[in-house]
């Protein structure tokens, strides 16, 4: 069977299924509402949908039984910020703009999620988003002062990664706020950005890990050791666990990009979505193409069957690309409602839609 792709969008979120050569949207929930992130949960099959509704807040829906039904849950939420102390004069507010990421924790930690927002706050939930607590050692940590918006005011926390093997082990993609990790549970962080490089920065600054911008960052389940990063200035690759990290040589037609995926089953095999940098932010000559690497980022193919290749202006968010657990079936999106399937690893794509809402992720269940 198959597995659904739940697509969150600025107008709801569309669950779309098929036999792996044709697609159809089946379902839309939350019709005309902003969804920016879902989450399916493969340990109990659960999912959740994040809402951006402006004055109405952020809202967090969950369903038990496939989007038959839909419970709200309580959404992440600060704390009251102090009147008195070091955070006293903070001038990131203590408020959730938008949920940026969702994640599961282990195999075994049923009921326990992650989320990460906007501004960088990371909340934890042990009862299935019934409640929410925010890890205070991270929200506290002094060099969060130094983190800068990528593309928002605020720094944001995009991509968390529960390394497979041990659920203590978290690691956390920030923009602009380079990439942290903890070995246990949160109660302690480390700043694990060495080798990557701002070019945006003066030359003395560029390797500050603290001003980073990764822009996703995605681990490869059968070797969690293995990190791929698009970062904002280029394609970055730890083997070590993201202790240390290599950039890549930039591929035609662009290095630039938000979007990377990692194949479940092969560490050397890597999908990246080019873009012209960086204020521009469309496709390289109007031509929209994936590119891939299966040699570990020392050679890159450029796909583009099925891809539109003159006057295409789609660009793909961070999110806007997936790949189901076999490592044959992506998914791509863009903010112009265009949606794409390959079942062939990338090497063809299917157009399934040009007039969805402006994507902000795509996601494939079990």
């Amino acid at each position: 069977m198959m597995p659904t792709l739940l697509v969150a969008t600025r107008k709801g979120l569309f669950a779309v299924r098929g036999d792996g050569a044709n697609w159809n949207i089946a379902s839309h929930y939350f019709a005309g509402e902003p969804v920016t992130q879902v989450l399916a949960d493969r340990r109990d099959g659960s999912w959740y949908a994040a809402l951006r509704l402006g004055h109405f807040g952020v809202k967090l829906h969950k369903s038990s039984d496939q989007g038959q039904s839909w419970q709200e849950m309580a959404a992440p939420a600060f704390p009251v910020k102090p009147t008195e102390g070091p955070w006293a004069d903070d001038p990131t507010p203590w408020s959730v703009d938008l949920i940026w990421s969702l994640a599961a924790g282990g195999a075994h930690e049923r009921g326990t999620l992650w989320a990460g927002c906007l501004p960088a706050g990371l909340f934890k939930s042990e009862d299935g988003g019934a409640s929410w607590t925010l890890n205070q050692p991270l929200w506290e940590e002094p060099r969060r002062r130094a983190w800068l918006g990528g593309g928002y005011d605020h720094a944001g926390i995009h991509s968390i990664l529960v390394d497979p093997r041990d659920p203590r082990h978290i690691t956390l993609g920030i923009s602009c706020g380079g990439v942290w990790q903890t070995r246990d549970g949160g109660a302690s962080w480390s700043l694990t950005a060495s080798g990557m490089k701002a070019d945006y920065l003066p030359p003395e600054n560029a390797d500050d890990g603290n001003a980073q911008d990764p822009h996703c960052l995605v681990q490869c389940a059968a070797q969690p050791d293995m990190l791929w990063v698009q970062h904002h200035c280029g394609i970055y690759r730890s083997t070590d666990g993201g202790k240390q990290w290599q950039a890549i040589a930039a591929p035609a037609p662009s290095g630039f990009g938000f979007a990377v995926a990692c194949d479940p089953h092969n560490p050397q095999r890597a999908w990246f979505v080019p873009a012209q940098a960086d204020v521009c932010r469309i496709p390289v000559a109007g031509r929209m193409v994936v590119t891939r690497t299966d040699d570990g980022g020392a050679s890159f193919q450029v796909l583009s069957e099925g891809l539109p290749q003159s006057q295409a202006y789609h660009l793909v968010y961070r999110h806007g690309l997936d790949v189901t657990r076999d490592g044959r079936t992506l998914a791509l999106a863009s903010t112009t409602g265009g949606l794409w399937l390959s079942a062939d690893a990338g090497l063809g794509w299917q157009c399934l839609s040009h007039d969805l809402p402006p994507v902000a992720a795509v996601r494939f269940t079990d």
